[in-house]
């Protein structure tokens, strides 16, 4: 009876998996032919205009600088040309002073390592300057000398610019969706909040919290794509005119972060005040109808970050300022019927997030500490 339970559940995993590998492949299409092209282009540059012979390293640099990372790709050329080098340097002078072998080719490539991690925290560069030291003592010198490995690797980094300068996609994309994945989430951490509150229940502010804190990978994720964005704004000429936008979201993404952290902070209390039944009814549906408003503000302003026409991006962060400012205008203990202190807490950790989220929509810092109601 198990193996006839084991068998549907391990079809459907298999089935998953099997979607998700085919979504994965079909969106990698195009990004695997520039990678292809550039490769083969880099390679052949090397071996039938500069006459090396076997320049794989021109074709595996511009793979390692195209890739599928978020990290800008011109600090990737970067840490492949000079680990390339300086590997190569390295490893030569080892050899002068103490020979080959196994042995020495150990001692070269730890140094290596430690040399490279010592002088920049790239994981490339890390393993392309103990990678070229190592191939110094236990290979042979191509033909030209050993440094021809390191034009080489310059030669795939600037093909790999090259077609980042010219075939690039569009930058915004993968911001507006990471930013209205984040505030997506943010929107669902104060619905669940306001559930918790509504139910009475501190367990549901407890996941509410967990929420919050699974938002952070997706931040930290997203100003990678910002620097990568950032990068081919600046060196792309096609998208140059893109480059306030990056800046705005970037700009917007800081203090999104700053809110979701005083989220946290905010679900923590909240949780406390569940339990000491800190609030009354009025000022538990007065606070949980704030945190329903603020959601929707939240997807108002999503709406906006991660348009595509301006006029609606405009229209949309306009109203998300609007509604933000509605919500500040409330945020006082006595405007919420709390009387208690623990439940002022309360709402008093909402204030800072409420201006970060403003902030968040292009208020000023004043202007949006304004809102709020004196003390």
């Amino acid at each position: 009876m198990a193996p006839a339970t084991g068998l549907p559940a391990l079809r459907k995993h298999l089935s998953k998996r099997f979607h998700t590998g085919a979504v994965r492949s079909r969106n990698s299409v195009v990004p695997a032919l520039q990678m292809t092209i550039c490769a083969v282009a880099a390679y052949a540059f090397a071996e039938y205009v500069l006459g090396h012979t076997g320049p794989l390293f021109a074709a595996t640099s511009s793979l390692i600088a195209l890739g599928f990372s978020r990290e800008p790709r011109l600090r990737r050329v970067i840490e492949v040309g000079l680990g390339c080098t300086l590997g190569i340097v390295v490893g030569d002078l080892l050899l002068h002073w103490l020979g080959g072998g196994i042995l020495v080719a150990a001692v070269v490539l730890f140094f290596s390592i430690l040399l490279a991690r010592f002088l920049d925290s790239g994981s490339i560069f890390t393993t392309q300057l103990g990678l070229q030291s190592l191939l110094v003592v236990l290979l042979p010198a191509p033909a030209g000398g050993p440094f021809t490995r390191s034009l080489d690797a310059v030669v795939g980094g600037v093909f790999a610019l090259l077609v980042t300068m010219l075939a690039a996609k569009d930058p915004r994309r993968e911001p507006r969706q990471d930013m209205t994945k984040i505030l997506r989430e943010f929107g669902l951490v104060l619905r669940e909040c306001a559930t918790s509150l509504q139910s009475n229940d501190s367990t549901a502010a407890w996941h509410a919290l967990v929420r919050a804190r699974s938002c952070q990978p997706l931040v930290d994720s997203m100003r990678q794509t910002l620097r990568a964005s950032g990068e081919v704004t600046s060196i792309a000429p096609a998208y140059r005119r893109h480059k306030d936008e990056i800046n705005r979201l970037e700009h917007s993404l800081e203090f999104v972060d700053l809110a979701l952290r005083n989220s946290r902070v905010f679900a923590r209390r909240l949780t406390s005040a569940i339990n000491h039944a800190a609030l009354s009814d009025a000022a538990t549906e007065n606070i949980a109808e704030v945190l329903e408003e603020t959601a929707d503000a939240i997807d108002v302003l999503a709406a906006g970050l991660s348009a595509t026409d301006a006029r609606a991006r405009e229209a949309h962060v306009r109203n998300a300022r609007q509604d933000l400012a509605a919500v500040s205008l409330r945020l006082h203990p006595r405007m919420l019927g709390v009387e208690r202190l623990e439940g002022e807490t309360v709402v008093m950790l909402f204030r800072p997030l409420m201006v970060d989220l403003m902030e968040a929509s292009g208020i000023e810092a004043d202007e949006a500490r304004g809102y709020l109601p004196e003390l």
